[in-house]
Formats: structure tokens, C-alpha cells, sequence
């Protein structure tokens, strides 16, 4: 009894690491793409505001939301929305404010505000973070799977979840490597609404995709057929939330007049 409840448990913990969006590489991905589009006041206040930990840069820190996550916290990363409703609706959706739209919607504000640089630090760390989390598909998607995570798949020799196949696999699998996706994420031209600085409408449309014919394989097989359908939408995500990111920090960090 001993054992199978230690086996249980190691289950457990394991399924947790799976909730991860984009998994370390993805994060660091946007924030690489996200630093070379600063403005250069939001770079130089960025640099001061990471100035408190020497050595920090956006990169570095672009994963700490997940390495300090705690249960409590976890509903911050990602939001639910109904299977035949792409529309957040927040008294339905988040009725606590937690939840990854609102998440963003308080951090943007203490990061804008005049509060403490080691307050606006921790705000800078979670902005990049999340921004991220609210553009990988499954965290906009189903309570019913836990965004995927329960929807058991084969990918690339191995059982694993459709979530972790948007986390890590297909980045961690793609052609050419990470430095061949940070360039082709990079040279996307705007795409969708690029422009759009409400994450509402971010999350919108990563419900869209999460919620499209064949993003869940009937066959529950991670094929090259699927990847070639999705890579797309893989590379657009990624140059978006880097996009959107660096909009939202040229936005919160501009100088006060």
C-alpha cells in the first residue's frame, strides 16, 4: 500500500509539471523576441527595474512565475472558457479575478504605477510571464480536461497530453532547432490583431484555436500531418505574445509627463 500510494503521488506531480505553458523554452522564446522590440525608455527602465537582481534580464526571468508557483496560484496562469463560447465573460469566467486576463489587467497597473521598484520588479517578472501563458491555446481552454492535460495523446514515441505537446513537444521537436523558430517567429510579418493591447481579446483568440476542427487529433496521435497543420499557428502565437509583450511594456513604461 506503501508503494502504490508513493506511485500515486509521483503521478500527481508529475501531471502537475505538464500545467507549465510553453514550458521554459517557449517563455524565454517570447522574451528574447519581446526585448529586441523595446522602445528604448521601456528597455532603459526594464534594465533598472532588473537592475535589483544582477544579472537578471527578461530571458532569465520570463519563467519565475512557474518556478514560484503555488496551487493557490495556479488559476492566475490560464482561464476557462466554455466549449461553444469564445467570449470572456468575467462575472462567468473569473469571478474571483483569478485568472490570467485579470492576472495581467492588475500586474500592467502596479507596473504603471508609482509604486516600489522591488513591487514593480515582481509585477515586470509576472507581466512577462503571463502574457506569454495567455497565447499557448490550452490555457484558454476546457474545465472538463484541465486544458488538455487529461486529453491522453502519442507524440513523438512516447504517451504524454495535448497539453504538454503545446508546452514543450513541439518546440522541443521542431525542425531546425530553437534558434530556427526564434528566427521564423521573428520575421513574421503582423498577423490577426497585432495591435490589440486587451487581453481579452488575446485570449479570444487563442480560444479559437484551442476550440478548431482536428486541434484535438480524434486519433489521439501527434503525427507529422499534425504538426504541419499546427506549426503555423504554433509560430504565430509565439511572435505574437512577443509582439504584444513589448507592446504592453513600451506602453506601462513610458515616460511620465
Amino acid at each position: 500500500m506503501r508503494f502504490h500510494s508513493l506511485l500515486f503521488w509521483s503521478i500527481c506531480l508529475l501531471g502537475s509539471a505538464n500545467a507549465l505553458a510553453w514550458g521554459a523554452d517557449g517563455h524565454r522564446l517570447i522574451a528574447e523576441l519581446a526585448e529586441a522590440q523595446l522602445a528604448p525608455a521601456a528597455k532603459a527602465e526594464v534594465e533598472h527595474l532588473l537592475g535589483q537582481e544582477p544579472g537578471a534580464t527578461m530571458v532569465s526571468v520570463s519563467t519565475w512565475a512557474d518556478e514560484v508557483r503555488r496551487p493557490a496560484g495556479a488559476p492566475m496562469h490560464y482561464v476557462n472558457l466554455p466549449l461553444d463560447d469564445c467570449n470572456y465573460v468575467r462575472s462567468r469566467d473569473c469571478e474571483d479575478g483569478r485568472c490570467v486576463i485579470e492576472a495581467i489587467r492588475r500586474q500592467v497597473d502596479v507596473l504603471k504605477s508609482g509604486a516600489p521598484d522591488v513591487e514593480r520588479l515582481v509585477a515586470l517578472k509576472y507581466v512577462v510571464h503571463f502574457i506569454g501563458d495567455v497565447h499557448q491555446p490550452l490555457h484558454v481552454g476546457l474545465a472538463s480536461d484541465k486544458g488538455g492535460n487529461q486529453f491522453q495523446v502519442r507524440a513523438f514515441g512516447r504517451g504524454t497530453n495535448l497539453h504538454g505537446v503545446w508546452d514543450r513537444e513541439l518546440i522541443a521537436h521542431r525542425p531546425g532547432g530553437q534558434s530556427q523558430l526564434l528566427r521564423d517567429a521573428g520575421a513574421l510579418g503582423p498577423a490577426g490583431d497585432s495591435r490589440s493591447s486587451d487581453p481579452v481579446k488575446w485570449a479570444g483568440a487563442s480560444c479559437v484555436i484551442s476550440r478548431s476542427s482536428g486541434f484535438y487529433p480524434e486519433d489521439r496521435r501527434i503525427d507529422g500531418a499534425y504538426i504541419a497543420r499546427w506549426d503555423s499557428a504554433l509560430v504565430t502565437q509565439l511572435a505574437l505574445a512577443g509582439r504584444r509583450l513589448a507592446q504592453t511594456l513600451n506602453d506601462a513604461l513610458m515616460p511620465k509627463r
